[in-house]
């Protein structure tokens, strides 16, 4: 069994971390470390003391603070479009470790601002492997300005909401080159890269398998422009000989793309995937 790791963002709520601490472990997820990500405004300042004073009492697990940087140096809020990009390398690089030392990672998106709920998914669609999970905090009955209780009660109402998160790629990252990426801008890129290459094999499959040559023809000559009149005199066949290639090449593709039986395949839907493909293959 892997160890478990909880990054939670901070704000000025330390509770949030330890109450979210509480409910993974009720649900059976024994944390070897809690990695609190924070900027180092005024307000995150006491929730800091509070967590190592708490941690330091408890003794267990593990728990470690990482500010958000950039350039090397701590930043106190997030506003600007450079703080949200050191926010997005601190949140990857701080993933992307755990992901390396083979660890599986809760998230908990509940602390801090707006931005690190956002760009924590960001990192999950990227690093995330199957059993990692995202984790939003929801309460009721609590009102700022009431007393802070760190850890989870029995009259508690509190509970742990599980996060969808759709992965950019099926296959763990850690098996491909994002691993060795410390940029998540290059990652990023990477990942676009992979999928396209990806989209295009497949594309070629269908083309190369699922089409009959004189199909294949076809979708190559619509691709270039023409339409079923100029198609039929250049390869010597009538009309509706092509209409009825067409219809069966729209089944195909139906068939292909996996689209409910009240979806219409046509031309448009031909053109726009396979147009590109055909681009390329002359190039």
């Amino acid at each position: 069994m892997s160890e478990q790791v909880l990054i939670a963002t901070l704000g000025s709520e330390p509770q949030v971390v330890t109450l979210v601490l509480d409910l993974l472990r009720a649900k059976g997820h024994p944390m070897a470390e809690v990695i609190v990500v924070h900027t180092m405004g005024e307000l995150v300042q006491p929730s800091l003391k509070s967590l190592t004073e708490e941690f330091r009492r408890t003794g267990s697990p593990r728990y470690r603070a990482v500010a958000v940087e950039d350039k090397g140096w701590p930043i106190a809020d997030i506003g600007t479009e450079a703080e949200v990009a050191a926010l997005l390398r601190t949140l990857y690089r701080t993933v992307l470790a755990e992901k390396r030392a083979g660890r599986l990672v809760h998230m908990s998106i509940a602390g801090g601002r707006k931005p690190m709920a956002v760009y924590g998914m960001v990192v999950a669609q990227l690093l995330f492997d199957e059993d990692d999970r995202v984790w939003h905090l929801l309460s009721e009955g609590w009102q700022p300005g009431d007393e802070r209780v760190m850890r989870a009660r029995p009259e508690d109402r509190v509970w742990l909401v599980p996060v969808p998160v759709l992965r950019w790629s099926a296959v763990s990252p850690v098996l491909t080159e994002l691993a060795l990426r410390d940029d998540p801008w290059e990652a990023i890129q990477a990942q676009r890269l992979m999928q396209h290459e990806e989209d295009r094999l497949r594309k070629r499959e269908f083309v190369e398998h699922r089409l009959r040559p004189a199909e294949r023809d076809l979708v190559r000559l619509a691709c270039r422009g023409l339409e079923n009149a100029a198609i039929a005199r250049q390869l010597h066949k009538s009309e509706k000989t092509v209409a009825n290639q067409f219809t069966h090449i729209y089944e195909k593709l139906h068939e292909w793309r996996g689209f409910r039986n009240d979806i219409a395949v046509g031309r448009s839907l031909l053109l726009a995937e396979f147009a590109p493909y055909f681009a390329g293959e002359r190039r």
